[in-house]
């Protein structure tokens, strides 16, 4: 017998285990309870929703002569801006002016970053508008996690049904007017009137379902992960990009404290580590781990960290609108925005970013950076 044959084989036992458990890739998802804020930032954020909402929902109303200011007649295949009237022939102006919003906004998100995101696209806007009913209705941002997580009380249930009505009444509204932009509006508010017109009801029905869904659930979801333009922004973006920023250097440690202590002394930064600038931000991160993709630009959390350091009679500007160049560097306003003027056009870099970024570009994970 060979000496392999001789030595005693061990045989290790393989135990199945008595609970299966299941790995889930995705995580789910937590709903967001934006805290109340008011500063710079929230006044110029309700002034565009104000302006916006405006123009969109007054314009069809205006008259320019004996016809409707703003109408594209897709029957009769006829576009009426103000006092011009194109037709299907005409549409290359059109496709100029689609290339010069398209070129226009990447110019603008280059230089500073994502402000459109957080003022002016209408799934900010009316995710703002649908947030203000639901505060007024059910309450701030502790009064409604109260709520969600109690039972079913008459209260709950009332409160939750006046949400709903106001919710569906604007997102009906909304879909309405959408519609009048392509047929005269008196006249579709007298076909639906008298429930007639299919195709007309069945799009008013069509966009009021979107905004309701979009603004009142969605919400950030449309921005992390249906909107492509936080996909591709890092191709824009480089070091001399206003963007909203945190100052590591002066913030860290972080840690609470009494306004009359010498924290400086016990090794500690200005941040107070309050997290009200995560109980702000309508997407639900925290901008003191670096820049992410989910941030919309909306400056929320520069309004808390402000508020904050005027109560701790700190220096404002912990968090706030500046390029990472001028963090790093201490850069000054003036040289700040001098920089900004000065022409760079390093267009091969930036989109060269599109080859080491795929992580932002198709998924990311939270803590992902751009830079």
């Amino acid at each position: 017998m060979s000496s392999e044959q001789k030595k005693p084989q061990k045989i290790i036992p393989i135990k199945a285990d008595s609970q299966e458990k299941t790995i889930s890739f995705f995580e789910a998802h937590k709903k967001i309870y934006p805290r109340s804020i008011s500063g710079r930032f929230m006044s110029w954020r309700w002034a565009m929703v104000w302006l916006t909402q405006l123009i969109f929902y007054g314009l069809p109303w205006l008259d320019w002569g004996q016809r409707q200011m703003v109408l594209f007649d897709l029957g009769a295949r006829r576009f009426y801006l103000f006092g011009y009237v194109l037709y299907p022939q005409d549409f290359i102006y059109l496709t100029a002016l689609l290339i010069v919003s398209a070129l226009s906004l990447f110019l603008f998100t280059a230089v500073a970053g994502r402000l459109w995101c957080g003022f002016t696209c209408p799934q900010t806007v009316y995710t703002e508008i649908f947030m203000w009913i639901e505060h007024k209705v059910e309450g701030d941002r502790s009064a409604r996690i109260r709520l969600d997580q109690g039972g079913w009380t008459l209260e709950k249930i009332w409160r939750k049904t006046l949400k709903q009505f106001l919710w569906i009444a604007l997102a009906l509204w909304t879909g309405f007017t959408f519609v009048g932009y392509f047929v005269p509006i008196r006249e579709l508010g007298g076909e639906l009137l008298a429930l007639q017109g299919g195709w007309q009801i069945f799009w008013v029905l069509f966009y009021g379902f979107a905004t309701y869904g979009n603004a009142g659930y969605m919400r950030e979801q449309v921005c992390k992960y249906m909107c492509p333009y936080a996909r591709f922004q890092s191709a824009m973006f480089d070091k001399d990009t206003l963007v909203v920023s945190y100052d590591a250097k002066r913030g860290e440690n972080r840690g609470p404290r009494k306004k009359d202590l010498d924290y400086k002394a016990q090794g500690l930064g200005d941040c107070i580590d309050c997290k009200l600038c995560v109980q702000v931000c309508p997407v639900g991160i925290d901008i003191r781990d670096g820049l992410q993709y989910e941030c919309i630009g909306c400056g929320l959390c520069v309004d808390a960290c402000n508020n904050v350091m005027d109560n701790m009679h700190y220096p404002r500007g912990l968090i706030r609108l500046t390029t990472q160049n001028a963090v790093s560097q201490g850069w000054t306003g003036a040289q700040i925005w001098r920089r900004i003027a000065s022409p760079r056009a390093d267009l091969h870099h930036d989109f060269g970013r599109f080859a080491v970024g795929p992580g932002l570009l198709y998924g990311g994970a939270r803590a992902s950076r751009l830079m």
